[in-house]
């Protein structure tokens, strides 16, 4: 399984209106999304006349033109979460830790060499840990911080 960088790059479009879906390969896998998922949705009367990996932002998204004119994107990270890519999920869940971090570092009165300490890590280590966009941490370390600020985690399987 490959990672998802934080700037993930989609190689290629297809349309498929018989299936009424629209496909994108990244990272050599493919992902779908169907039209219905779409913010401006085609119809048999309005359909996609083109779509096309949009290099005005950053090819980290499709762009598509429905016959009325109308023009929408689609980000990579619809089709990710669509798909219920294993990566995302975990890039999401990062995201989530953190977020739940910072919020309590705000309130505790634990000092953050005291964190550091329980955590038997350095500073510079925490304040990775503690960066949104830091994709390199794992699970285990941010359970680790969560734990040492007593924040209570659940994780639910629905």
């Amino acid at each position: 399984m490959k990672n998802l960088k934080s700037s993930t790059k989609i190689k290629s479009v297809r349309l498929n209106n018989y299936a009424k879906k629209i496909t994108v390969e990244v990272n050599d896998q493919t992902y779908d999304l169907p039209f219905a998922k779409l913010l401006s949705r085609p119809t048999h009367l309005n359909p996609i006349i083109e779509v096309f990996v949009d290099p005005d932002l950053g090819n980290e998204a499709v762009t598509y033109m429905l016959k009325d004119g109308k023009v929408d994107s689609v980000p990579v990270d619809a089709f990710f979460d669509y798909n219920r890519s294993p990566d995302y999920l975990k890039k999401i869940f990062l995201f989530e830790m953190t977020h739940a971090a910072l919020e309590r570092i705000k309130k505790t009165k634990i000092s953050k060499n005291e964190i550091c300490s329980r955590l038997k890590t350095s500073p510079s280590q925490l304040a990775r840990l503690l960066d949104p966009g830091n994709s390199k941490k794992t699970i285990d370390k941010m359970l680790e911080l969560l734990v040492v600020l007593d924040v209570d985690v659940q994780l639910k399987c629905a």
